[in-house]
């Protein structure tokens, strides 16, 4: 008999042991979907300095952390300036209409970014230009 005849389990083992591993390995993720999330949630009650300090503390630890931080700050740059444009348009009244539109969008994409970077995935919100790279 070969070695591998012997003991059907075996490859389990190998596979199990591997499965350890990468327990160990996303319980750093799992730090990082945190803080990442934390970004996009704190934003809800600080729109800039909570999800700016976090940013600031954990980029350097962490490249998915610091994807996430640059993409916000490019979602907040980028809808304070539509903020600003749909002020400027109350004045021809569509403003009036695309204002609370906007405040709607903001916090729903605030929800999906913080879904998705707990999810381990990077979210850039629709109408998001890229300032920071």
């Amino acid at each position: 008999m070969t070695n591998s005849e012997q003991n059907p389990f075996q490859e389990s083992t190998i596979h199990e042991e591997n499965n350890i591993n990468i327990d160990n390995q996303t319980s750093t993720n799992d730090d990082e979907r945190l803080f990442g999330m934390l970004i996009y949630l704190t934003s809800l009650f600080t729109a800039l300095i909570a999800p700016l300090i976090i940013w600031l503390i954990k980029r350097d630890e962490s490249s998915f952390v610091d994807r996430i931080g640059k993409d916000y700050l490019n979602f907040f740059i980028s809808y304070t300036i539509w903020g600003i444009v749909a002020g400027v348009l109350c004045l021809i009244i569509i403003g009036i209409i695309l204002l609370p539109i906007l405040a709607i969008l903001v916090f729903i994409f605030t929800i999906i970014g913080a879904v998705k970077a707990y999810q381990g995935e990077t979210y850039l919100p629709p109408l998001s230009i890229r300032f920071i790279k």
